[in-house]
């Protein structure tokens, strides 16, 4: 068993072929007015590094914190911040542990520190006087961190939470196979690792188990791989509905029919029709488009603005 489980471990991962989809989207996305990084020291002494929107028009008495997706950064939710900031809500766009200038780029230190960081997050907020109600958005990996949030002992932090264009993982009928090509993960590897962390044995969940379709030379601003304990923390449980189920706040989804990563279509089914949950499918958008195209983008924005 120790043999094949070795075997299985050394398996290693391979980089897939870019999507230019995403990365042109995602390219064509405002990136004008960033805001400076700041800092919050989290629980273990580390300084995580987030970006605030202040309100640029009359205040509505709202905020926002904006979740990235998988490899990404604070700035791939800039032109989303910048749309509420004009409607009245404060934005606060994090750099995930793992991701950006926050930790070591593709791995955390244990499973569950990405949630801990977020209630460290919110209690920094707290403290330097952000007492709006806010709404927790969190875009493809980011969306189903969101909704891990939306079901766990922290979901009284938040008023409501947005799914935009959610990776719900392996068991929603809305996963595409390995994302519709963005990851690429080492199965065997995944496999001999899940074996280990049910005996208890954690000293190689360090280890890379997925890539993603980043652009060849992006890895500067892109996270490429994620370890093992990244990609358990990153998302929803293996089976999204631990997380669907015991989550009471309101919740919506937001995607665009030519979701090439995800089956939009397939939401409704996947949220199982729950009486707290809303669903909306915009024509003519991708993937990237709910977080980086102008007129996307406002129709989210006007969302989290008014609802």
């Amino acid at each position: 068993m120790a043999l094949v489980l070795a075997g299985m471990i050394a398996v290693p991962v391979s980089r897939p072929k870019a999507l230019a989809s995403i990365a042109d989207t995602a390219r064509s996305a405002y990136r004008g007015d960033v805001p400076p990084l700041q800092y919050f020291q989290a629980r273990d002494g580390s300084n995580l590094a987030y970006r605030r929107y202040t309100p640029s028009g009359p205040s509505v008495n709202r905020a926002a914190l904006l979740i990235h997706g998988s490899s990404g950064s604070s700035i791939a939710v800039h032109a989303l911040a910048k749309a509420l900031a004009a409607r009245g809500v404060e934005s606060i766009a994090p750099d995930m542990r793992g991701h950006g200038a926050s930790g070591t780029r593709g791995d955390i230190a244990y499973l569950g520190q990405l949630d801990d960081d977020l209630a460290d997050l919110v209690g920094h907020l707290r403290g330097q006087g952000l007492a709006s109600p806010l709404t927790l958005a969190g875009h493809s990996s980011g969306g189903g961190f969101a909704l891990r949030v939306a079901g766990s002992v922290n979901q009284g932090l938040f008023a409501r939470t947005v799914l935009l264009s959610p990776y719900l993982g392996l068991k929603s009928p809305s996963t595409r196979e390995n994302a519709g090509g963005w990851a690429s993960p080492s199965v065997p590897r995944i496999i001999a690792l899940s074996v280990l962390q049910s005996f208890g044995v954690t000293c190689c969940s360090q280890l890379p188990v997925v890539a993603f379709a980043v652009q060849p030379g992006s890895t500067r601003i892109l996270t490429s791989e994620y370890s093992f304990r990244l990609l358990q923390n990153f998302g929803t449980h293996r089976d999204y509905r631990l997380d669907l189920d015991p989550a009471n706040g309101p919740i919506s989804v937001i995607a665009g029919r030519n979701d090439e990563l995800m089956f939009a279509d397939k939401y409704r089914e996947a949220m199982q029709s729950k009486a707290n949950i809303d669903v909306r499918v915009l024509d003519d958008a991708n993937h990237m488009d709910v977080v980086s195209t102008a007129s996307f983008v406002a129709v989210v924005a006007d969302d989290l603005a008014t609802r």
